[in-house]
């Protein structure tokens, strides 16, 4: 990372494995992901490489082609 800060509120990061939900169409999918996180406000800073990922699911997602993922559960939305 570039950062020794937060660029949001200048508080401290230290890196940590998170969760990030990515939506594509229909479809959402959970990766876990190395990331610089802020201790004071919870900003997430990603890599260009983990950033590229995400991208590339999220159309995978939206095309449909979730073949290569595993199913996690079932979705409901509530009105």
């Amino acid at each position: 990372m570039s950062f020794e800060r937060c660029p949001i509120c200048g508080g401290e990061l230290v890196e940590k494995e998170v969760e990030k939900l990515l939506r594509g169409g229909v479809h959402v999918a959970v990766v876990k992901v190395r990331a610089e996180v802020c201790l004071r406000c919870g900003e997430r800073l990603y890599s260009h490489e983990t950033i590229r990922w995400f991208e590339e699911i999220r159309a995978k997602l939206e095309r449909q082609e979730v073949d290569s993922f595993r199913p996690l559960g079932r979705s409901f939305q509530v009105t």
